[in-house]
């Protein structure tokens, strides 16, 4: 039986007395991809928080890598190793890049935040960056040099300097054009077959979600109403919701990024 990466069981998160996350359940293999998808406000980056540790849970229990996630408050020690394993790209790269540091300044410091050395990490760096597509010689440049698609890449590499066993894709393709994107999933796709990390993706987009996921989980007003393998929620979805959400991609069926 395959280990799992992700166990989430009964979950529940409230902000300000309002209940954001109803009963969420879900679980992933190691090796494996799963799409979150739903519309804006459905809880999908709420779920990711959860799982980072970021957002505490009211109720339930949520596993990541064996790791109780709702224990780490206790130990900083721990939540800081766990918060290295267990990596998110965001959404808007340009926003969680420091403008006034290098690419390599900000990668140093995702490797050790207390020793931020470009020279000490330069091969590790110039590594990440040839494998996301962007040369070593990029490391003294600023974000404001890049182009969005650009941007996500240095975003991808800072992720996976660390080794993370589990990374969370957070909607990183929404604000890309579509050739770009389809760049963007392919290289994610070649990286996951290459170093076997575990990932979920977060996205509305439902053709986005299907290029990379093994499973998919669809989430409305904060409860996962159906979850499957792709080929089932894709060829034979039963909750209305799912089916309306395929309804409304434009490209649904056959949709194809590169076409």
């Amino acid at each position: 039986m395959t280990a799992l990466m992700v166990d989430v069981r009964g979950l529940e998160v409230s902000f300000g007395g309002t209940r954001v996350l109803h009963d969420v359940s879900l679980a992933l293999e190691k090796g494996s991809t799963i799409g979150v998808v739903g519309e804006s406000g459905s809880g999908k980056s709420t779920l990711a928080k959860a799982l980072v540790g970021v957002v505490p849970a009211a109720s339930g229990a949520v596993t990541v890598g064996g790791i109780d996630v709702r224990r780490l408050g206790r130990d900083r020690r721990a939540a800081y190793d766990y918060r290295r394993r267990v990596q998110m790209i965001p959404q808007d790269p340009y926003s969680s890049l420091s403008p006034r540091r290098t690419v390599g300044q900000t990668l140093a410091e995702a490797v050790d935040p207390r020793r931020a050395d470009v020279r000490r990490f330069s091969d590790r760096i110039a590594h990440w960056l040839e494998r996301v597509g962007l040369s070593a010689d990029m490391m003294t440049r600023y974000p404001h040099e890049f182009s969005g698609g650009q941007r996500q890449r240095i975003a991808i590499a800072r992720s996976l300097l660390l080794d993370p066993s589990f990374v969370i894709a957070d909607e990183i393709t929404s604000a890309l054009d579509v050739s770009v994107q389809a760049q963007i999933l392919d290289l994610l796709a070649e990286i996951k077959a290459e170093v076997g990390v575990t990932m979920m993706f977060i996205s509305h987009n439902l053709a986005v979600v299907q290029r990379v996921s093994d499973y998919v989980a669809v989430m409305y007003r904060g409860e996962v109403v159906e979850s499957g393998t792709a080929d089932e929620i894709y060829g034979d979805p039963r909750h209305w919701y799912t089916r309306r959400l395929l309804d409304a991609d434009p490209g649904a069926p056959g949709f194809r990024l590169d076409a």
